[in-house]
């Protein structure tokens, strides 16, 4: 029979191996920082286990997403789902970026050119419709595989920020949240936040563990992208990718470095499209121009006041009387100045409107009549909407818990809680609702599942308490 092992002396590192007698130590001695062949192996087939579990989560939550567009195949577009679905198939027809409602309008044809929206979720959409999946049925099944990459992408980001149980906890739950699968059996671009912001998060804590330049330029593309998608995320460059560059433990001048490559390139990623705006309309436009019509439509007696006090309202929009045949970056400029005015002579009414705005966006203000304009306005299914509603009052209980944690564990969380800044923002300059939380509920998701593992760790530590006591106890019964 063999000798057992024994142990070897300590080498530079301070490190004991083992090794076997008849054995050259320095052949079988573990270099410091690396695992033996066997913990290497063993830590490979976790991680593949682990990858595989995401997987399995992503396809559930493609299953999920995939069910409830089956449950209403006949569904057709309006509103902003109108504008994608319509502007996408547009652009694969060679026609550009043209405002959908115009052309279609009364069989009219007229080409407008348009920037009412950020351009990446219509792009997405072209690309299916240009190997020719150009219903609104094939549209909102490319958004339920959309969702189920953000399912991944949001594992991902858990297991790098609080370890692989959280990964698959969070993943687990964006794949079921109505709140956030609503979207894309919606067919609305906000199916496409979820993934952005996750990713967003991943490169985020990625150069946080090591602030290197290839990781500088990956946030940066991340964000460049996002705010292609919904402009207000244009605001996690000095929420995040700033603070972040400002807060490594560099010199002063890398730093600095660091945030200015990361913030222009995601300057270099919009300019295309800012160039391209540029070109096309009479006043300069940016990413997009939308803003003015959504002032309009958020500020007015209807929504300062009653039942939808800081929602929106289209009679609103239409008071702002512009001319229709009238640049839309001229019509955006009056509508704005229009929205302002009203703005400045009811400032009374500002502090209690905002306040309103707020409670509508974070489910504190009148929830069931918010979910009953949500169901009502843009079709989200009115069980599934208060099944949501429920959920993130638990989420976000839960999120403040999974807080607590992250920070005796001197994890960073400024970046989970700058996305609710933007969205804070973002609501306190429009109006509030339900979906334009949906940026940070992947957020609220990776908190939360931080304290469900924290709980269950607990949990299984009590129960191994047990174990022992019950075992002892059986043993003096039997004596």
């Amino acid at each position: 029979m063999e000798p057992p092992p024994r142990a070897a002396p300590a080498g530079d590192a301070g490190v004991s191996v083992l090794v076997r007698p008849g054995t050259d130590d320095r052949s079988t001695r573990t270099a410091p920082g690396r695992s033996a062949p066997g913990e290497s192996s063993r830590a490979d087939a976790r991680t593949r286990a682990w990858w595989l579990g995401l997987v399995a989560v992503g396809l559930a939550g493609l299953g999920i997403r995939i069910g409830t567009v089956l449950g209403r195949p006949h569904r057709v577009p309006g509103g902003d789902a109108y504008y994608y679905h319509n502007a996408a198939n547009l652009l694969v027809a060679g026609q550009g970026f043209i405002d959908p409602w115009r052309y279609f309008g009364h069989n009219a044809h007229h080409h407008v050119q348009t920037a009412y929206w950020p351009p990446l979720f219509v792009v997405i959409l072209a690309a299916v419709s240009l190997v020719g999946f150009k219903s609104f049925f094939a549209h909102r099944i490319w958004c339920c595989v959309i969702g189920a990459a953000a399912v991944v992408a949001a594992g991902a980001a858990g297991r790098r920020i609080a370890g692989p149980k959280v990964g698959l906890i969070a993943a687990f739950l964006v794949a079921v949240y109505p709140n956030i699968w609503m979207s894309d059996e919606l067919g609305l671009s906000e199916c496409l936040s979820p993934l952005l912001v996750a990713l967003i998060l991943l490169a985020a804590y990625r150069f946080w563990a090591r602030p290197r330049w290839s990781s500088a330029v990956t946030l940066g593309v991340a964000m460049g992208l996002a705010t292609l998608a919904r402009d207000e995320l244009a605001l996690l460059v000095p929420f995040i990718l700033v603070p972040l560059a400002l807060l490594a433990k560099l010199s002063w001048r890398r730093r600095l470095a660091l945030a200015g490559t990361g913030t222009l390139v995601a300057l270099v990623v919009v300019a295309p499209w800012v160039g391209f705006n540029m070109s096309r309309f009479q006043k300069p436009v940016f990413i997009s121009n939308g803003f003015g019509i959504t002032l309009a439509s958020a500020n007015c007696d209807t929504t300062y006041s009653g039942s939808f006090e800081g929602y929106w309202s289209l009679k609103c929009a239409l008071a702002a009387h512009v001319d229709p045949n009238a640049d839309e970056s001229v019509r955006d400029a009056r509508q704005r100045a229009h929205a302002l005015h009203y703005i400045r002579t009811h400032e009374g009414r500002l502090l209690p409107v905002e306040l309103a705005r707020m409670g509508r966006a974070f489910g504190a203000f009148h929830p069931m009549w918010q979910i009953r304009l949500d169901a009502y306005i843009e079709t989200r299914p009115y069980h599934w909407a208060v099944t949501g509603l429920v959920m993130y009052y638990a989420l976000a209980a839960l999120a403040v818990g999974g807080t607590v944690v992250l920070r005796r564990r001197r994890t960073l969380v400024f970046p989970l809680w700058a996305v609710g800044l933007d969205v804070v923002a973002s609501v306190l300059v429009t109006f509030g609702q339900t979906r334009y939380r949906t940026t940070f509920e992947v957020c609220l998701v990776l908190l939360a599942s931080v304290q469900l593992e924290w709980l269950g760790a607990r949990l299984a530590r009590a129960l191994g308490r047990l174990r022992p006591r019950r075992a002892r106890l059986a043993a003096a019964s039997s004596g």
